[in-house]
């Protein structure tokens, strides 16, 4: 096995839930404190903040304290080493963080048409 496969578990684990990837669409905007993260979801405060451990733990994301708040923000080279490991297949082109961010606007959109 060799030394990022922990890292590439961790963040395609990351991106197999969909609140998670909602939260990722939200930072690509901008920097967000965890309690805003929080408001357009109907989980508790406490599920948010795991969400946020595990994109934090896999490299996605940066949290830090400003004061009493703490914020969230988009780690650029965080997909790096998955788009590295599949650009090895020949398949996939190098992830283009702006063809991500409308995939999960499409996917928020098409996730809240599915809602009743």
């Amino acid at each position: 096995m060799n030394a990022q496969q922990p890292n590439l578990d961790a963040i395609f684990s990351a991106l197999a839930d969909p609140t998670r990837r909602a939260i990722l669409a939200m930072l690509l905007e901008d920097d967000m404190a965890v309690t805003d993260v929080a408001a357009p979801f109907q989980i508790s405060l406490a599920a948010i903040s795991k969400h946020l451990a595990v994109l934090a733990a896999a490299g996605l994301i940066r949290q830090e304290r400003r004061g009493r708040i703490i914020w969230c923000k988009l780690e650029p080279d965080g997909l790096r080493d998955a788009s590295v490991w599949m650009q090895g297949f020949g398949q996939f082109e190098p992830v283009d963080l702006d063809d991500f961010e409308r995939f999960l606007h499409q996917s928020l959109r098409d996730a809240g048409d599915a809602e009743p």
